[in-house]
């Protein structure tokens, strides 16, 4: 290969190993096999099969919930921005599972091994949910509550459109209307007005 061998070129080469051939294939001497160089100039880079295949679950998992981290901080109103955090969020995993149906599935495998690094993005997660009600509670669209316990909360509350183990219902007709259904609910918990109805927050 031209020029020198670098890490994300040793991470991409293992994804792309992992999706022919499923996490059984995913050593050292699979992934030097695919870039065409010696297993020792591999080991330059990640000190083990171990380590190689950590880093490349953060990397997925990192890459997957990029869209919703981006969202925590945008311009739209709390209420709003919880809606689209949590819509953005099925909508990514659902496009990861119909369009690369095997990756998808050799990463699960891989995260179920690594639950350092699933446990950090999922903290990840709710801190962004987080920051969005500590946000609503700052500008009087959400009443005063805690915002990791509430933000656990959501997460739970919604986990049927985001958790793989209900992966197979993300393409059935009328699932966003179900997730709009739930954020309803949620917001009316947290609306400030006691007197609102669900929907409309919308």
């Amino acid at each position: 290969m031209a020029g020198p061998l670098t890490r994300e070129q040793i991470l991409t080469a293992a994804e792309n190993v992992l999706r022919r051939y499923g996490p059984d294939k995913a050593t050292v001497v699979d992934v030097a096999r695919a870039l065409g160089v010696s297993h020792a100039s591999v080991y330059r880079h990640v000190s083990s099969k171990a380590e190689l295949r950590a880093a490349v679950t953060r990397r997925w998992l990192t890459r997957v919930h990029a869209p919703v981290a981006a969202l925590r901080d945008s311009t739209e109103d709390p209420p709003a921005r919880l809606r689209t955090w949590l819509h953005t969020l099925l909508a990514v995993k659902r496009h990861k599972v119909l369009d690369d149906p095997e990756l998808f599935a050799a990463y699960q495998r891989l995260t179920a091994e690594w639950q350092d690094a699933l446990t950090a993005t999922l903290d990840g997660l709710v801190d962004d949910i987080a920051a969005i009600v500590r946000a609503g509670v700052r500008d009087g669209s959400f009443r005063p509550v805690e915002p990791t316990g509430t933000a656990r909360a959501i997460f739970t509350a919604t986990l049927a459109f985001h958790h793989p183990s209900h992966a197979a219902t993300w393409s059935d007709p009328g699932t966003e209307e179900r997730l709009d259904a739930v954020c309803d609910l949620i917001l009316v918990g947290l609306s400030p007005d006691r007197h609102r109805t669900v929907g409309d927050e919308r």
